[in-house]
């Protein structure tokens, strides 16, 4: 197939290689030329402007972006608009807010564009070698650019969630998991930290990584933080959060659901703020290592973008 990709940030740029590796023809645009051009070097057809973009592709359009969520988002929408036809698919990879989604979809659908929103996650290891995707939005559009999907993620790893805005609310959700799952971990360690056995994170983290209850990728994780510095002392303990917990949070009181365990991890974030702990250090170092988060530096160290 062929697509057009839009947003070659670090998630984009590795989604564009991996598209390549699979042998479709992707036609890109950022802001970046380096980016761009390094893309070109590799055997995508470079553009200069979203309507180049467009033009380059053939009739029924795939155009997927890969860009912050909020007013980005309607930029390249606007941008796109004036050359998009009937029958054209627009693809959001990012973090949107679902209702903000529907809205967007709304209006495109007015001129007969498909809008899908597809949650994507896995970080930048499964950007480059297979991601997780949740897609919400017309159901034929979904069809016709599941050959996309496909080579895109790891087997089983996507799926169709449901009408406009379904993707991004199964991965708003699926974020505010993340958070109780983080929290839980760096807590953890701050026990066994407090202990004093002296006990060694790395061991812990790779024994509890193969048959424990508890092991996985975030597991996985923790073990190569702590290969690099047994105390994460390179890292500050303020943790960022980049809107999709708080979203979590608001849908639940919304809907009078329960998530006393997502609700409290969104609030540990807001207080890592003002002091500092090891389970705070920790887990900013799992949102470095798996979608390379910039984090704050310890003092008198040297901040992560």
């Amino acid at each position: 197939m062929e697509i057009g990709f839009i947003g070659l940030g670090k998630m984009g740029f590795a989604m564009v290689e991996h598209l390549l590796e699979c042998g479709h023809r992707v036609v890109v645009y950022d802001l970046s030329a380096d980016a761009v051009g390094t893309l070109a070097g590799r055997g995508a057809v470079p553009a200069g402007s979203l309507h180049h973009l467009v033009d380059e592709l053939r009739s029924p359009r795939v155009v997927w972006m890969m860009v912050p969520a909020g007013r980005a988002v309607d930029t390249v929408l606007d941008g796109l608009a004036p050359s998009l036809r009937s029958g054209d698919i627009v693809i959001d990879g990012g973090n949107s807010h679902y209702t903000d989604t529907v809205s967007r979809a709304a209006k495109l659908a007015g001129d007969g564009v498909h809008l899908l929103d597809a949650g994507t996650s896995g970080g930048l290891e499964g950007a480059r070698n297979g991601a997780c995707i949740m897609v919400g939005g017309p159901r034929e559009a979904y069809d016709a650019v599941e050959p996309l999907l496909r080579d895109l993620c790891v087997g089983e790893g996507y799926g169709y969630m449901g009408a406009s805005g379904s993707g991004h609310f199964v991965k708003m959700v699926h974020n505010g998991i993340e958070y109780g799952m983080m929290q839980a971990i760096g807590e953890g360690f701050d026990l066994l930290e407090s202990s004093g056995y002296g006990i060694d994170h790395e061991t812990v983290a790779r024994v509890w990584s193969n048959g424990s209850v508890i092991r996985g990728w975030l597991m996985e994780l923790a073990g190569k933080a702590f290969a690099k510095d047994a105390r994460l002392s390179y890292l500050g303990g303020a943790i960022a959060d980049s809107g999709e917990g708080r979203w979590t949070v608001q849908a639940a009181l919304e809907r009078g659901v329960s998530i006393p365990v997502i609700a409290g991890s969104v609030f540990r974030r807001f207080s890592s703020r003002s002091k500092d702990n090891f389970s705070d250090r920790v887990v900013a170092a799992l949102r470095h290592e798996f979608g390379g988060h910039g984090y704050s530096p310890a003092e008198g160290g040297e901040a992560s973008s």
